[in-house]
């Protein structure tokens, strides 16, 4: 007779009471990669759903900030004449557009992601992180997608970037950590007040008129301008058109604000949204 046949052993979380404890922390930060599978095959199906089933298909991902250049252009450029920043005006708004959609359509989705599956997280123990994790990853797919089209504006205006271009991978760093620990923090939030997803569209209305989207950062008056870079979107996006567009070095003050911001939110947003994680599956 053969050896009898036994079931593979299964790992056991225990999940207790809310606590915060800093080495608890590091031990999530710890076991993170052993769900990379998830994290990749969530982002995948992420991707896929968005565009699955339609006519244009990732033409989708350019229209948003096309047709946003389009109405900004006419209302603010020919109506208004509002200037630019010694660029034309269409590529002007477009870089800007291109930062801020990819934080707007990330926190957006990100935040409401534990809501919109409470049947999973009720069922199954998976790091909860993963979830807003992914619908960030599908935002920046569209944020690549939709630079391939200023690419091409930039070679249309015979606007031609240079070696401060290399410079957009930390300004975009800070933009993808900042949102992730917003996302982070409104979507534990939301767990128990769902007042933040219907809110939330109308202060992304308000924050984006907040940022230097449709204006040059040096519209803003001098004497008000250290209380807007607190914001650091108007850092990111600002750094974002100068690295890429105007071939010039980051402003190292507005950057600078970005980080320390980002640097203090993401590690308290990351602690909060584990603390609340053990009831997380009884509240929602």
């Amino acid at each position: 007779m053969g050896e009898p046949f036994t079931l593979p052993q299964r790992s056991v979380r225990v999940i207790g009471p809310a606590a915060f404890s800093p080495l608890g922390i590091l031990r999530h930060l710890w076991d993170s990669p052993r769900y990379f599978d998830l994290l990749l095959t969530l982002s995948l199906h992420r991707v896929k759903v968005r565009y699955k089933q339609s006519i244009l298909g990732l033409s989708w991902a350019l229209m948003q900030p096309l047709a946003l250049m389009l109405i900004y252009t006419v209302i603010f450029s020919v109506v208004t004449k509002m200037p630019g920043a010694g660029e034309a005006y269409p590529v002007f708004v477009f870089a800007a557009l291109l930062p801020w959609l990819f934080f707007s359509t990330a926190l957006t989705s990100a935040s409401n992601s534990l809501v919109s599956h409470q049947y999973l997280i009720t069922k199954v123990y998976f790091p909860r992180e993963i979830l807003p994790i992914t619908y960030l990853i599908a935002a920046f797919f569209d944020f690549l997608v939709a630079s391939v089209l200023l690419g091409i504006m930039m070679a249309w205006y015979r606007i031609w970037p240079n070696e401060q271009a290399l410079w957009v991978v930390l300004v975009m760093g800070v933009a993808v950590l900042f949102t992730l620990g917003l996302s982070l923090l409104l979507a534990a939030l939301q767990v128990s007040f769902r007042d933040i997803g219907l809110a939330l569209p109308l202060v992304m209305q308000i924050w984006m008129f907040a940022c230097p989207v449709v204006y040059p950062l040096s519209a803003v008056p001098a004497q008000y301008r250290s209380l807007y870079l607190l914001n650091p979107m108007a850092g990111v996006i600002e750094n974002f058109r100068r690295t890429v567009l105007q071939g010039l070095p980051p402003d190292w003050a507005s950057l600078s604000v970005a980080c320390w911001v980002t640097v203090l939110l993401f590690p308290l947003s990351y602690g909060y949204f584990k603390y609340r994680e053990a009831t997380m599956a009884d509240v929602i």
